[in-house]
Formats: C-alpha cells, structure tokens, sequence
C-alpha cells in the first residue's frame, strides 16, 4: 500500500505525528495535523486559499527523481490535483 495523503492539502501521512486528531483525541486517518485537529479543520479556507498557502512551500516539493519542482510545476499539479481530495471533491 502506498502513501496515505491528507484530504486537504495533500501532505503524504507518514509518522503518526503527521496525523490530525478527532474530537475525542484519537487519529485521523484522513487529514494531517496542520489541516485538522480536535475534530474540525485548522482553517476555514478555499481550495485556492489552500494551494496558495501550500505553494510557500514549494521548495520543499521533488520530483521521484530528486529534482525540483518549480513553482509554476508546483502550481498547476495542485490544480489538478486538490479537487481529486476528500474536502475539495464537489460531489
């Protein structure tokens, strides 16, 4: 099984720090612990809002190959990507 990826920003779930909590304090399979804490999301923002603020982070962003990103990379595959995830899906 591959990576778990947050719902919301779409940060790869990878130690159990990364994990956002539910209400009563357990883990949340689904969002990471900067999106969704104490059952209920850290911000209450657009899915544009969302990509902009992960966009400043971009940098940290590489390709399989260990190159990268650039920001206009970084960009365009959030726009592909976020409305793919649990809290930007229009159902």
């Amino acid at each position: 099984m591959g990576p778990i990826y947050c719902q919301s920003c779409g940060m790869p779930l990878v130690s159990d720090t990364d994990y956002g909590t539910n209400q009563d304090g357990s883990k949340n399979n689904e969002y990471c612990a900067y999106c969704f804490k104490d059952g209920q999301f850290t911000q209450d923002v657009t899915m544009e809002e969302m990509i902009q603020t992960c966009l400043q982070y971009s940098d940290s962003f590489k390709h399989e190959n260990g190159e990268s990103y650039t920001k206009e990379e970084a960009l365009a595959g959030m726009q592909y990507y976020f409305p793919q995830l649990k809290r930007w899906k229009k159902d």
